[in-house]
């Protein structure tokens, strides 16, 4: 295959801690070196979550304008992507960082249930992010858990309430969620593929699933996903020393399927997103 691999790297998340793994980057100077490492090693795509002073989840819009000024100058044209996932505030909270204008943002348009709780989704604050994503022209990232993801956002894009070409994450391996499956994978990408053939897939795996789902991903034309966010850990007895060691895993992947690793112009370009000047 010769076309790239985007590689995402989702830096922190909202739930792993030092003591899961002393290389989760918390506050936003380790965030922006950690970024940096995986940037250089390959990653075109950071997702970004923002912790408080006590480690825990935030939507704080000033820690986010802070972390991607920062990657702003220290990693040079790559596309930031912040996220508005549940864990890190309530309701239009979940969106305050909008205005900053981030390349891209993550958008959940439906529920699911999570190891402890339920992911709550409701059309009203789906359509209230869509609309501001719109507003502030974000491309959505969106982060399928369920089969019914897939066509709610296809749905979306037929009414106008999302632009197309759709960018869909599979998100797999999520406790009570949709398990690492890999009929159920080429069933998403068959489903996507139909409902919307211009859409763009990537794919992202939780804990162990994750170097599975970077191989399936990369070897069926996709882009990936990987991270500390997702999984902490190269295998069942070691731990991941930084992000940028997880990108190489999946660069590795991309060698042995021949899929040449997207630069971040090209992965712009790919997404359709605006372009910047580099000085």
């Amino acid at each position: 295959m010769t076309n790239p691999c985007i590689i995402c790297v989702a830096i922190t998340g909202s739930l792993p801690t030092k003591e899961n793994n002393p290389a989760v980057p918390i506050s936003i100077a380790e965030q922006i070196e950690s970024t940096q490492e995986a940037f250089e090693a390959g990653a075109s795509i950071a997702h970004c979550h923002v912790r408080d002073d006590d480690g825990k989840p935030t939507s704080d819009p000033e820690r986010f304008a802070r972390l991607k000024e920062g990657l702003e100058e220290h990693c040079p044209g790559m596309i930031v992507q912040l996220s508005t996932g549940g864990r890190s505030g309530a309701g239009r909270d979940r969106g305050g960082m909008l205005p900053l204008r981030p390349d891209m943002a993550s958008l959940s348009v439906g529920s699911n249930n999570f190891p402890t709780r339920v992911y709550e989704n409701s059309p009203d604050l789906v359509d209230w992010l869509a609309s501001e994503m719109q507003t502030y022209d974000i491309k959505p990232e969106i982060e399928a858990f369920d089969l019914s993801h897939i066509v709610q956002a296809t749905r979306m894009a037929a009414d106008g309430r999302l632009k197309s070409p759709l960018y869909v994450q599979f998100v797999m391996g999520v406790k009570n969620a949709m398990p690492a499956d890999e009929q159920i994978f080429d069933f998403y990408i068959e489903t996507l593929k139909r409902l919307a053939p211009d859409a763009q897939w990537c794919a992202a795996g939780i804990g162990a699933a994750q170097i599975k789902i970077n191989e399936w991903s990369i070897a069926k034309g996709g882009h990936t996903r990987t991270g500390l966010e997702d999984n902490v850990r190269l295998d069942r007895d070691t731990l991941a020393p930084s992000n940028a060691a997880l990108v190489n895993r999946a660069v590795e992947i991309c060698e042995k399927y021949e899929r040449p690793v997207a630069t971040w112009q090209q992965a712009r370009a790919i997404l359709g997103l605006r372009d910047v000047n580099i000085s």
